[in-house]
């Protein structure tokens, strides 16, 4: 039988771990993020967090109402540690400009928590922040509703692709991912123009930039492509103001 999941103001436990611990919602998570950092997704267990914390593993399921809802809670936070002390300008682009490449950032920190999460939907406060910021910007702009929607489902379904993109090659085999930062030079850049001339015009290009993720300036032609949109469509006095964090 499942485990009845604590509430909020219950969860702290009275008695401290074996470790000199007091448990808490908080301590977990970022315990989770260490276990992932350390063993990889593998190494998030109950039995492992329970080790982590000086605690029963079972412990774990006072807090959270199964591992998949821990899942959730690290997608939240990672989303939480991106918008921290992030704050609106004034300049719409600019301001998404900057929370994307938090995003992107906080998540390439935690790149095997990223690869676990960054498919996922927490419903939480902290990405439910998030998204009304990114809303109140594209809506304060003067995008008409369907376009703002439009435009946030790309904006923050890019940022959190390219996390999981960029994170997974983080997460592969020192030999691994030295072998597929070589090959640029290795390989493409001896192939023959005869057979590939086009590869062979920008070998060096090449080589110089493809082992940069591409977010920024996907980001960038993003942003320039709405900005377009919004100058080229008629003004009706626009929507609500532009909403912080």
């Amino acid at each position: 039988m499942a485990k009845k999941v604590v509430q909020d103001a219950e969860r702290r436990r009275r008695r401290r771990t074996k470790q000199g611990l007091v448990l808490s919602h908080a301590l977990i998570v970022e315990t989770a993020l260490r276990l992932l950092r350390e063993h990889g997704p593998q190494g998030l267990t109950a039995r492992r967090l329970g080790l982590a914390l000086g605690a029963d593993p079972s412990t774990v399921y006072r807090y959270f109402d199964g591992m998949d809802d821990l899942i959730l809670a690290l997608a939240d936070e990672l989303m939480g540690r991106a918008v921290a002390g992030w704050e609106t300008t004034g300049d719409w682009r600019r301001d998404l400009r900057d929370l994307g490449l938090r995003i992107h950032a906080t998540y390439l920190a935690h790149p095997q928590a990223a690869v676990l999460t960054a498919a996922r939907v927490s419903g939480r406060s902290q990405e439910i922040a998030a998204d009304e910021a990114i809303l109140g910007l594209l809506r304060g702009a003067g995008f008409p509703d369907p376009a703002a929607v439009r435009i946030y489902h790309a904006f923050i379904d890019q940022a959190l692709a390219f996390a999981a993109l960029d994170a997974a090659s983080l997460t592969l085999p020192e030999p691994a991912l030295r072998a597929d930062r070589t090959i640029w030079r290795a390989t493409y850049a001896r192939l023959p123009e005869r057979t590939h001339p086009n590869i062979t015009a920008v070998a060096d290009l090449l080589a110089a930039r493809m082992n940069s993720s591409a977010y920024p300036a996907a980001l960038d032609l993003m942003l320039a492509s709405a900005a377009a949109e919004l100058a080229a469509a008629p003004r009706d006095g626009g929507n609500e103001v532009v909403q912080s964090v």
